[in-house]
């Protein structure tokens, strides 16, 4: 069975047609998430962020609370709307820990089934993703990656490391839930990316790997060796898809994936070894054990161990969904009605373009 084609996306392989339907409830769910991102963060982030001189603490509760609340809408579009399947197994783990999340990164919309995962253990609003610099630079959503203190590196260590470690101190409370999540390969999973993950393996005496790419060690070791003594845990994710790899538009309009297999496997922090080295070390372990994970979901179709996880709460994301459009309407009604909001508005985008205009480390260090 072939379980996922990284390189190209052929629209013959799409597990459903993109109907005239599905193109037109996929467009309207893009504005919507779009339009509610834009209201939310023009009359809340600028909030959040003056809430931060008073008490970092409570301005994190309060924007991942918001924050929960508008992504919950993605779970309901991928397991209720478009009817894909998230099939979870390995470890059952408890609710509300605070974690390192290190995944295999297969393709651009990885990051969001974690989402799913997340919600099911009520940490929804609490996670931070590491990601590339560009990624903080998009429309709205770069916007909301700094409110939200994602880390931005350039994939250059000798700065990306001062950066990191500036914007992990202030993550060490153990009163603020956290889920950081860390893609250790460091770009999505091709062909030709895996030949010369091979050949640099090969050439330093590293395992060769032929599902993932090899990992880099040191953005995870400085993870450890910053908040090690905040995190309960390690969740070490595998995620697979059945037929091809999606893409974020397949998403939007319900064509792909049919289903995701996510396996979770549970590391308590005091099991990982804390020198840098022997933490590098056990990191390349355990993507050789992801390497043969995904080796046996090609030949079974699944991973081993399948849980039971509860599925997505029907009820509570419809009204999630209609707080957040309450919210949206009330001020978009504000914005259109009064002066006063449609110059708040306008500061909000003008504190927006300020940060996105400036190198993204550097801002997300100043908001910190």
């Amino acid at each position: 069975m072939e379980v996922c084609r990284p390189l190209k996306s052929d629209d013959k392989l799409k597990h459903r047609p993109l109907t005239p339907y599905r193109f037109f409830r996929g467009l309207v769910c893009l504005i919507v998430f779009l339009s509610t991102a834009f209201m939310l963060l023009a009359y809340l982030g600028p909030v959040a962020i003056l809430l931060r001189y008073l008490s970092i603490h409570y301005s994190r509760k309060a924007t991942s609370f918001f924050f929960g609340l508008w992504l919950s809408m993605w779970p309901f579009l991928f397991e209720k709307i478009n009817g894909t399947k998230v099939v979870f197994s390995g470890d059952n783990v408890p609710q509300k820990e605070r974690v390192l999340i290190i995944v295999n990164h297969r393709t651009e919309v990885d990051w969001m089934y974690l989402w799913d995962l997340a919600m099911r253990k009520g940490c929804l609003g609490y996670i931070k993703y590491i990601l590339k610099s560009s990624l903080m630079k998009l429309p709205v959503l770069g916007w909301g990656f700094h409110i939200l203190e994602f880390i931005s590196v350039d994939r250059n260590w000798e700065t990306d490391e001062t950066i990191m470690h500036q914007m992990l101190s202030t993550f060490k409370n153990p009163q603020d839930p956290l889920w950081l999540a860390l893609f250790p390969e460091g770009t999505d999973f091709t062909e030709k990316k895996c030949t010369k993950s091979q050949q640099y393996a090969a050439e330093v005496g590293l395992p060769v790997l032929t599902n993932v790419l090899l990992p880099k060690t040191r953005g995870f070791c400085l993870c450890l060796e910053t908040l090690r003594g905040s995190f309960d845990a390690v969740y070490d994710l595998t995620i697979a898809y059945k037929h091809q790899c999606p893409f974020f538009l397949d998403n939007v309009f319900g064509v792909d994936p049919s289903e995701v297999h996510i396996h979770v496997q549970r590391i308590p922090v005091n099991k990982i070894p804390t020198s840098s080295a022997e933490a590098a070390a056990w990191l390349i372990d355990r993507f050789k054990v992801k390497d043969q994970l995904l080796s046996d979901f090609k030949s079974q179709g699944h991973f081993h161990q399948q849980g039971d996880e509860e599925e997505v709460p029907t009820l509570k994301s419809l009204l999630n969904f209609a707080v957040i459009i309450a919210l949206t309407t009330i001020f978009t009604y504000l914005t259109f009605s009064s002066r006063l909001c449609k110059i708040y508005v306008g500061l909000a985008c003008v504190s927006c373009l300020h940060y996105l205009l400036q190198d993204s480390p550097q801002s997300n260090a100043k908001l910190c």
